[in-house]
């Protein structure tokens, strides 16, 4: 499902991903725009606003890769083909991840509900844990950056955190492990010329 891996590629809050527009990706340049996100308290899917992020640095454009990219590029076709057949009905204001099956809601966007639902199921499915959440891939998404080697900092603006504790608390878990095995790894050479 495209927006799991969306989530799960760009450690994106779920209701940016919801408020998500094809104009916040640059295909070209492999980019997301964060600039919004989607407030719908009440679950109603007719009655959403798109809002201005809680902070200013959760205002951000994170890079994305080929392969996300060649997943959005089919999921777009897959929707216009929707959008096209259903054009009298459909709610336009170009959401990446609208709804396609319902025909009193076709284009509104996701919502929270909704997703965490979609989620559960596809997790029963696959056997996993069905506690995750939308927000355990974003904290996924933070310790593998970390284990990658992605600054502090990097990690920070990628996710949109000015000075998040939990942020840190990953990080320097990561970190000190693995600063443990470079000191293995030294210890090995030395012992080993």
């Amino acid at each position: 499902y495209p927006m799991f891996l969306t989530l799960a590629y760009t450690g994106m809050r779920i209701g940016e991903l919801s408020a998500l527009k094809w104009s916040d990706i640059d295909f070209e340049e492999q980019t997301i725009s964060i600039t919004k996100t989607l407030y719908n308290p009440a679950n109603n899917t007719k009655k959403y606003q798109l809002l201005t992020p809680k902070t200013q640095s959760s205002i951000r454009v994170i890079d994305i890769d080929e392969y996300v990219i060649a997943e959005l590029r089919k999921h777009r076709m897959q929707q216009n083909e929707i959008r096209m057949k259903h054009r009298d009905i459909y709610h336009d204001e170009n959401f990446v991840f609208a709804k396609n099956y319902n025909k009193d809601y076709l284009g509104h966007p996701e919502n929270l509900k909704m997703i965490l639902l979609r989620m559960r199921r596809l997790l029963r499915l696959a056997g996993l844990d069905e506690s995750l959440t939308p927000h355990s891939l974003r904290h996924t998404h933070t310790s593998l950056l970390a284990e990658a080697g992605a600054t502090l900092e990097e990690i920070m603006e990628r996710l949109g955190h000015r000075d998040d504790e939990t942020t840190r608390n990953v990080y320097l878990h990561i970190t000190k492990k693995r600063k443990k095995e470079v000191s293995q790894k030294f210890a090995e050479l030395m012992r080993n010329p």
